[in-house]
């Protein structure tokens, strides 16, 4: 990966930039904040995030992806750029980039970010799906005809796939990641205790106490939020059993795509799954005993992969290396894109 080489894992939650010869240069919130009386972007990434449920009408914080595509393209075109400049302000010739993508990825979805990075200042714009960048960023060498499984679960989707010699044997995502687990936070505990909380203390909450293997009810942690029928402020104590129920949905239907892919993988590469373990990476898989739970049920060992919030930047900076090799997961966009 040479220094005019950038590498994105654009997520839903945050966006990690990779660039040669330094590594990670940028690992900030996706988010944008935006002034709609001047129609200005005011700021993006953690100084943006700070602002969020924080600012007055015509001040907005959005985030321009959804379920782990862009949902916004003049919001996520800023946001790139912004980050673009950042990293490449002293360069002198426009940068290639390599930018991640779930595997369910539509035309449509990927031609949203391969045109934003085009206007953000790309010479070349490359694809590559999250299984595959996962894979390599966890250190896995996926060249060999040898089954790997991985489940990569982000902020907005999770990709469970099935890769050998360098390409996806089979793959399924589904919107199933850390902002829905979030989500299923806030809404449970409005319906238990009636109180309204913020996205950013359901997220504490999560990373804090959930225990979704073995919750026992011991652990426990006190949340602020808004009484829904008094309109004040309150304080709730809530358990490492609340945070089961709320987002115990959600783990049967990751669980429930792992057990598809491997019903749909030919027997040969489910035993060397068997005897590989199945790895899993992204931040939602920091998820308390999620690696227990789908070990569980799918009788296939289980682990979480070392930095596994950075696993998918890292593989993007190391496909570089290997553009001639990797298959259907690597997509040299500038080529054919207006096809």
């Amino acid at each position: 990966m040479s220094s005019m080489d950038i590498g994105i894992d654009l997520g839903t939650a945050n966006t990690i930039i990779t660039i040669g010869g330094k590594g990670i240069v940028v690992n900030e919130p996706s988010v944008v904040a935006y002034d709609k009386k001047k129609k200005q972007v005011l700021a993006v990434g953690a100084e943006a995030y700070r602002m969020l449920g924080r600012t007055p009408e015509y001040i907005v914080a959005v985030k321009p992806l959804a379920d782990g595509v862009i949902s916004d393209n003049v919001m996520a075109e800023s946001m790139i750029s912004e980050f673009i400049r950042k990293v490449s302000g002293s360069m002198l010739l426009k940068p290639r980039i390599i930018i991640c993508v779930p595997s369910s990825v539509t035309d449509v979805e990927r031609r949203a970010v391969v045109e934003a990075a085009l206007s953000a200042g790309a010479r070349k714009v490359y694809i590559i799906q999250e299984p595959i960048a996962a894979l390599l960023g966890a250190g896995v060498d996926i060249s060999k005809p040898d089954g790997n499984m991985v489940v990569d679960i982000g902020g907005g989707t999770a990709d469970v796939a099935v890769v050998s010699f360098n390409g996806i044997v089979n793959s399924k995502s589904v919107k199933v990641a850390g902002n829905k687990f979030d989500d299923a936070i806030i809404k449970y505990i409005s319906g238990k205790y009636k109180i309204l909380i913020g996205e950013k203390t359901a997220e504490t909450v999560k990373k804090s106490i959930a225990n979704v293997f073995n919750p026992t009810g011991e652990i426990k942690m006190e949340v602020k939020g808004r009484h829904l029928i008094k309109g004040l402020p309150v304080t709730q104590e809530i358990s490492d059993l609340d945070v089961a129920m709320a987002v115990s949905d959600l783990v049967v239907e990751i669980i429930d795509s792992v057990k598809s892919v491997l019903e749909i993988t030919p027997p040969e590469l489910v035993g060397d799954i068997h005897h590989n373990g199945i790895v899993l990476t992204g931040g939602g898989s920091l998820l308390g005993g999620l690696d227990k739970c789908i070990s569980r049920e799918t009788g296939v060992p289980c682990y979480v992969a070392d930095n596994a919030l950075e696993c998918v930047a890292r593989g993007v900076s190391e496909a570089f290396k290997l553009s001639e090799e990797l298959l259907d997961g690597f997509e040299k966009i500038s080529l054919y894109r207006y096809k």
